[in-house]
């Protein structure tokens, strides 16, 4: 009887829809929603306004992953954008979008993550930080945990990111819960009396940008894809249905904020801890502390989905001959990326030493937000250059959905460059520093079979 054979970009299969859930829902609900809010209070000024940028930020996260799915159900590989891109741009392209995972949006991001948590729980267990070196010492220990459990393999990781999970989502599903039913709001609070400016189109933007920072990761599902089981039919649920549930979470919590305080005093400084004013607000001093131990939480779940997710793309990479080989190894019986794991995480602990990541998280959400219109236009593209492919999930009102996403992307990305023109410039500087990396990867290899 013939041996069957694992297609080599894959890992084992037996990732299903609730673990791939939990990796979205983690990798999406960090600190964005409880800290943009007070930003927006400020420029905008209505509550309406304010939950009208929520739920714009959702329509579109929902258009990118109802495209993403097209793209995920076709290509169940590991590396999500990274093989689109370079399925429908070539290897150039692919290894310039792996390059930004690596620098800008996993790495960088998972040691301002670990920063944050270490700045969090020292609230709630204070001790003598002179120097900032028990910050440090909290965020490589977080690190090095999460990356602990994720190189034992997808079961160890899995397991882990599902207790995570669980208890971040009924931790604030808890808070809202009791201050509905026990804390001193008003909902009078969502019509406010005073009258406000009506704000131009650049705040109702910077805005936006606000919110889908804090959607970002909706597409968290696709980096996994090949290990999802039936991928098929759990793509489109995975990504498609954790977004759905991150959009009515961030519209009701934003309630709990209006309910608790009137814009007003939400647009007061400091505007950061939106949360913890309202939590304050509704329940009392103690509130803090629960909250601030649940934003320990919500930040280490997420630094564990970008631990998970980030190697697949650096795997996908060293399948195809992008970078050395050594990153795809897979050894042992758990078959997952342990160099490439390694290999991320050792980058994100340079960065906690340095501090040098800082300008990078500022700069990020222009660069992903480029790469994931890209990725998006893929559909179009790839429809029109293989129209036999094996499609089991296409995009619904294409290509209203795949051009709204890709229109309003580049509006975003226009705006950033003009309002932050150093950031961007820095951000797509970054991007292009992978070029002479590329280049001599590809004389190397040349040289070599020669």
């Amino acid at each position: 009887m013939e041996k069957a054979v694992r297609d080599p970009s894959t890992l084992p299969r037996h990732i299903g829809w609730f673990t791939a859930s939990c990796v979205l829902v983690s990798n999406v609900v960090g600190s964005g929603i409880f800290t943009t809010t007070g930003f927006m209070a400020r420029d905008l000024g209505h509550p309406g306004l304010i939950l009208s940028i929520w739920l714009m930020g959702a329509v579109i996260a929902l258009a990118g992953a109802l495209s993403y799915s097209e793209l995920g159900a076709a290509f169940p590989v590991a590396g999500g954008e990274y093989a689109y891109l370079r399925r429908a741009y070539g290897p150039f392209v692919g290894f310039l979008s792996g390059w930004t995972s690596f620098t800008i949006g996993f790495s960088a991001a998972i040691a301002a993550g670990a920063v944050s948590f270490a700045a969090y729980f020292l609230q709630l267990v204070p001790l003598d930080d002179e120097g900032g070196r028990q910050s440090t010492v909290l965020a490589l220990a977080l690190l090095w945990s999460v990356t602990g459990f994720h190189l034992a393999g997808a079961g160890a990781g899995g397991a882990l990111q599902r207790t995570l999970t669980v208890l971040k989502v009924g931790a604030i599903l808890l808070l809202i819960a009791a201050g509905l039913m026990v804390g001193r709001g008003d909902w009078a609070h969502f019509t406010p009396s005073d009258t406000h400016p009506v704000p131009g189109i650049g705040p109702y933007v910077v805005s936006l940008i606000f919110a889908l920072y804090a959607y970002s990761g909706w597409n968290a599902a696709a980096y996994l894809a090949g290990e999802i089981t039936d991928p098929a039919r759990t793509i489109p649920r995975t990504m498609i249905g954790g977004t759905l549930f991150v959009a009515l979470l961030y519209l009701i919590l934003n309630g709990f904020y209006f309910y608790a305080l009137p814009v007003t005093e939400l647009a007061k400084p400091p505007l950061l801890p939106v949360a913890d004013k309202s939590a304050r607000a509704l329940l009392g001093l103690e509130a803090g502390r629960f909250l601030t131990a649940m934003l320990c939480l919500s930040i280490a779940g997420a630094v564990s989905a970008m631990v998970w997710a980030g190697p697949r793309v650096y795997y996908a990479m060293a399948q195809d001959g992008l970078i050395p080989s050594l990153f795809a190894n897979s050894p042992g019986r758990q078959q997952t990326p342990i160099n490439a794991i390694l290999l991320q995480s050792l980058w994100a602990s340079a960065l906690i030493l340095s501090g040098s990541f800082e300008r990078l998280v500022i700069y990020s959400g222009t660069v992903l937000m480029i790469f994931s219109a890209l990725a998006v236009g893929a559909v179009p593209i790839l429809r029109r250059r293989e129209p036999d492919l094996p499609r089991p999930y296409r995009t619904p009102l294409y290509p209203l959905v795949t051009g709204f996403y890709i229109l309003v992307s580049a509006v975003i990305v226009g705006t950033a460059l003009y309002e932050r023109p150093v950031e961007g410039g820095l951000g797509i500087a970054t991007v292009l520093a992978g070029t002479p990396l590329y280049l001599l990867w590809r004389r190397l290899r040349r040289d070599s079979r020669s």
